[in-house]
């Protein structure tokens, strides 16, 4: 049975711990850590300062400021993050990105560090692990944007057939649900939209576990990989998608005061 609101925030505050003092990753781990990417104004000409030139130029072409200092604070953690696990500054990190604009470490020595990234209202989700791909994704739940319409722009027939036949009030949860598993999985492939979203399917209803059900194009791919959904609080959907199934979940809070 589905958790109401105040049941999944309240779960989902006692899921987050403070990370420990150095990061240290096993191979069977993968560490998600959430953050709040609203900080004070104060603060802000700090982060700033940890970007790199490309990153600023990338925060300058958002239109709205909200957008840039949310871009800019989610860039900071994640800076500060890897740093935490590789024992650098946060400005010592250079990325290199795949023709699909997946980022990695470049320059380190750090190539077996994997990790995902993905910021929507006012949290960012990071996934980090050692020798297997992987993705995030989380979106802040808007039931003006979980329309008939754009499912079946952005699902397989057979998952909007399955969002319609759900319970009007579930609609929207079902459908970041889809949304979110779909991002992941291609984010870890690490694709973009070179891979059709019509050619996989993922669970979406509210009470099921979030699963690869299908891959199209080979049918034993889809066994490859493990999706697992993440409780980041009310009113958010947010979805792991990771190579192989020997894995476990830690669930690290990033506090500003790493970013200073």
């Amino acid at each position: 049975m589905r958790m109401d609101n105040y049941q999944q925030h309240e779960t989902s505050q006692s899921l987050w711990s403070d990370p420990p003092a150095t990061a240290v990753l096993a191979r069977n781990e993968v560490h998600l850590w959430r953050a709040t990417i609203e900080v004070p104004s104060r603060d802000f000409a700090r982060i700033l300062g940890l970007l790199s030139f490309d990153e600023r130029a990338r925060a300058d072409r958002f239109v709205f400021e909200r957008d840039r200092h949310r871009f800019v604070v989610a860039r900071g953690f994640l800076r500060a993050i890897l740093s935490s696990y590789l024992s650098c500054s946060p400005t010592e990190l250079h990325f290199r990105y795949t023709e699909h604009g997946k980022p990695s470490l470049a320059g380190f020595p750090a190539d077996n560090l994997n990790f995902n990234l993905s910021h929507s209202g006012k949290l960012a989700l990071y996934g980090i692990t050692l020798h297997r791909a992987l993705g995030v994704d989380i979106e802040q739940i808007r039931t003006e944007f979980a329309t008939e319409e754009i499912a079946r722009h952005s699902f397989s027939a057979g998952e909007t057939s399955h969002l319609l036949s759900i319970p009007a009030s579930d609609r929207p949860f079902a459908f970041f649900n889809c949304w979110t598993r779909k991002e992941a999985f291609i984010k870890a492939k690490g694709v973009g939209l070179s891979l059709p979203l019509d050619q996989f399917d993922v669970s979406l209803s509210p009470e099921e576990p979030a699963q690869l059900l299908e891959t199209r194009w080979d049918k034993d791919e889809c066994l490859r990989w493990s999706l697992r959904s993440i409780d980041v609080g009310q009113g958010y959907a947010a979805t792991v998608a990771v190579e192989g199934h020997d894995w476990k979940a830690s669930y690290l809070q990033a506090n500003n005061d790493i970013l200073l």
